[in-house]
């Protein structure tokens, strides 16, 4: 195997990091790199903990620039700090202003700025439209994924109607009325709670949404639904739906489902756990119950075999 040089791009006294693996870090020109920077470590953020967010300039010596600072984030995903797709100047990260979170489209040419009226999860591919769920129930549901600092208004709620999924139109979009950046939702969390689920009776459980990403084309996009009975574990299904909220699909509901990507705009990558293999990687075909075993063990992709989901 040939030897591949690591090198260290930035430096103390801070702690650096970038998340999440989906997220583009890279500009177009693969020039400048993305970064957030915190003064601590070995502890969750508290609400009045803020980070820095940073470029790195890698023809310059390395150049750290800071470009603005948040106190909307996580040790897991940051705070969504990505480049637009496609764009060679426009960032955007989450924020929280006052008692609401916010996301924020950054130009680091002319240092202009315009405010989304929510936070964001993923950018479409055209980068015309982002995606977004409410961090106030991720942190209050699985805290290390959400942002502290604002309740969740529908705490003692278990599945609420009012949210779940919505969309924002972005800066540029010719599609947005009067350049105004509205707030859709597409797929309530009451809604996707009441759909049956095989495996037993969710009515008691206490439901969330996690994890969205769109497809290659942006035609669909991926969401965890997940759920606690108690202060029980949570269980999870993964779910895809069209762009617009409708054609909901059930893609693994065997409670287990970690860490994917899009392969293209029908196949998915996903660490799962199937009655077939076990823990393993699976290729599954959206729209189908197709499903691929690739591997069984995280760290090599041994074997392969196609089977069709039991119903």
């Amino acid at each position: 195997m040939p030897e591949i040089a690591i090198m260290p791009i930035t430096s103390g006294p801070g702690h650096h990091w970038f998340g999440y693996y989906d997220k583009l870090q890279f500009d177009p020109g693969g020039r400048y790199i993305l970064g957030m920077a915190v003064d601590f470590e070995s502890r969750q953020p508290e609400p009045d903990d803020e980070i820095a967010l940073g470029i790195i300039d890698l023809e310059n010596n390395d150049d750290w620039r800071e470009i603005g600072r948040t106190k909307a984030w996580c040790w897991q995903q940051g705070c969504m700090l990505q480049w637009m797709p496609g764009s060679d100047r426009q960032v955007l990260w989450n924020e929280r202003q006052d008692d609401r979170f916010v996301s924020r489209v950054f130009d680091v040419k002319t240092g202009e700025s315009h405010i989304l009226p929510a936070p964001i999860y993923t950018i479409a591919p055209d980068g015309k439209t982002a995606i977004g769920t409410d961090f106030r129930r991720i942190n209050h549901m699985r805290p290390g994924y959400g942002y502290a600092g604002i309740p969740d208004p529908n705490q003692d709620i278990l599945a609420p109607e009012d949210e779940g999924i919505y969309r924002l139109d972005l800066p540029g979009n010719a599609e947005t009325v009067g350049g105004d950046s509205g707030k859709q939702l597409l797929i309530s969390i009451a809604e996707v709670a009441a759909l049956p689920y095989r495996h037993g009776d969710l009515s008691e459980a206490k439901h969330y949404f996690n994890h969205l990403l769109f497809n290659t084309d942006g035609s669909r996009f991926i969401f965890l639904h997940r759920w606690r009975f108690g202060d029980g574990g949570f269980q999870t299904r993964m779910m895809t739906a069209a762009a617009d909220g409708s054609d909901l699909h059930v893609v693994d509901d065997y409670g287990k489902m970690s860490h994917f990507i899009w392969r293209d705009a029908e196949t998915i990558l996903a660490w799962s756990r199937q009655p077939s293999h076990e823990n393993a990687f699976y290729i599954y075909k959206d729209l189908t119950d197709e499903v691929s075993v690739i591997g069984e063990d995280k760290m090599t992709l041994n074997g392969h075999c196609t089977y069709l989901r039991d119903t």
